[in-house]
C-alpha cells in the first residue's frame, strides 16, 4: 500500500516553535526519505512568480534542500489563485459599515487561531487528537458562521483538487495547517512521523529567537552562541544584537567580515544584510558605500519588504540613530 506522509506548514509562525522549527521539517523529510515532496497549499504558479515568500517562509529552506538531494518538489494546489478571495472577501466586508459585525466575528476568529498557534507545539501535539480537535472547531465554527467559499478561500473545494490529484500517489505532502486538517480526513495517519531532535533543529531554535530579539534575553549569551554557529545568518544576527544595544561599531566590523561570506541562503538573508550594511556605513560616514548597498537591494530578484523600504528610506536621507 502506498504511503502519504502528512506534514503541516506553520506559516511565519515556525519561528515561534523551536522544537517545530524550518529544520524540524526537513529532518522529518530526510528521515523520510520520500520520492517527492508535493505542495498540497500552492500551485505552479505561485511557485514560479515566488508569491510563496511573504505566506511561507518554511520553503526558503525545503526548496534548497530538496534541489540539493534530487527530490522533485510538486504544487499541486491547482487554484491557489482562490486563496485571495478570502482578503478580497474582508475588502469588499470593509466597505459596508453594517458589515462591522461580520469584520468583529472574523477577526475574533484570527485571534482565537493565532492563540491556538501560539502555544508550544511539536510533531506529536501536531497530530494529538486534542490538538486536532480544537483546530477543526474553531474552522467549523468559521465555516457555519460565514460558509464554504469567499470568507475561506474556497478551502474545501481546493482540498477536494488536491486530493484528486494525490491519489494512488506516495511521497510526503507538506500543507498550510487548515489544509492539513482537511487532508487528514482523506490521508489519516497514525500518527507522527518518528523524529528525534537534531543539532539542525537546535541551531534553527537559536537563530529563530535573535530574529525575536526581546529585551529580556540574556544578549551576551546569545551573541556568543551565534559566534559558535558562525553562518552568514548567526553573524547578521549578532551584528542585529551589537546595534540593538548600541554598538554599532562592532555591529558594522561584523557585518564587513559577513560581507565577505556567501550571503545567498536562506534566500531572504541578502535583503536584510544589505539593508542593513547601508545604515550602518550611513553611521560611520561612509555615504557612498551605504547608497551602493541600498541600491543592491533594489536590484536583488526579490527582497523582504521590509528591506526594501529601508533601502528607499537610506537612498533619500542618511540612517541615524
Amino acid at each position: 500500500m502506498l504511503r502519504m506522509i502528512l506534514l503541516p506548514s506553520l506559516g511565519p509562525l515556525h519561528i515561534l516553535h523551536p522544537r517545530y522549527n524550518a529544520a524540524t521539517v526537513l529532518a522529518i523529510l530526510e528521515a523520510a526519505n520520500p520520492p517527492v515532496v508535493y505542495l498540497a497549499s500552492h500551485s505552479e504558479a505561485s511557485l514560479a512568480e515566488g508569491t510563496w515568500r511573504e505566506e511561507d517562509p518554511l520553503l526558503f529552506h525545503l526548496l534548497p534542500w530538496a534541489e540539493a538531494r534530487g527530490v522533485p518538489v510538486v504544487p499541486v494546489d491547482r487554484e491557489a489563485h482562490l486563496k485571495g478571495e478570502a482578503e478580497a472577501f474582508r475588502e469588499a466586508l470593509a466597505q459596508y459599515p453594517a458589515a462591522r459585525p461580520h469584520l468583529e466575528r472574523l477577526a475574533a476568529f484570527d485571534r482565537d487561531l493565532s492563540a491556538l498557534l501560539q502555544r508550544p507545539l511539536t510533531p506529536e501535539r501536531l497530530y494529538a487528537p486534542e490538538f486536532l480537535g480544537e483546530l477543526g472547531a474553531l474552522y467549523e465554527g468559521f465555516v457555519r458562521a460565514f460558509g464554504e467559499g469567499p470568507a475561506t478561500g474556497f478551502r474545501a473545494r481546493r482540498v477536494a483538487g488536491v486530493v484528486e490529484a494525490l491519489k494512488g500517489r506516495e511521497g510526503a505532502v507538506v500543507a498550510d495547517l487548515l489544509d492539513f486538517l482537511l487532508l487528514l480526513e482523506a490521508f489519516p495517519q497514525e500518527g507522527p512521523p518518528p523524529h528525534r531532535p537534531t543539532e539542525a533543529e537546535r541551531v534553527r531554535a537559536l537563530l529563530d529567537r535573535a530574529w525575536l530579539l526581546k529585551e529580556e534575553d540574556d544578549w551576551g549569551a546569545l551573541v556568543e552562541q551565534l559566534f559558535a554557529i558562525g553562518s552568514p545568518e548567526a553573524l547578521y544576527l549578532a551584528a542585529q544584537v551589537y546595534l540593538a544595544s548600541g554598538q554599532w561599531e562592532d555591529a558594522l566590523a561584523l557585518m564587513e567580515e559577513v560581507f565577505r561570506m556567501d550571503f545567498q541562503h536562506p534566500g531572504y538573508l541578502p535583503g536584510y544584510v544589505l539593508a542593513r550594511m547601508g545604515q550602518l556605513l550611513d553611521l560611520a560616514g561612509e555615504r557612498e558605500r551605504a547608497l551602493r548597498a541600498y541600491r543592491g537591494v533594489l536590484t536583488l530578484s526579490w527582497a523582504p519588504e521590509e528591506a526594501r523600504a529601508v533601502a528607499l528610506a537610506g537612498l533619500k536621507t542618511p540612517f541615524r540613530l
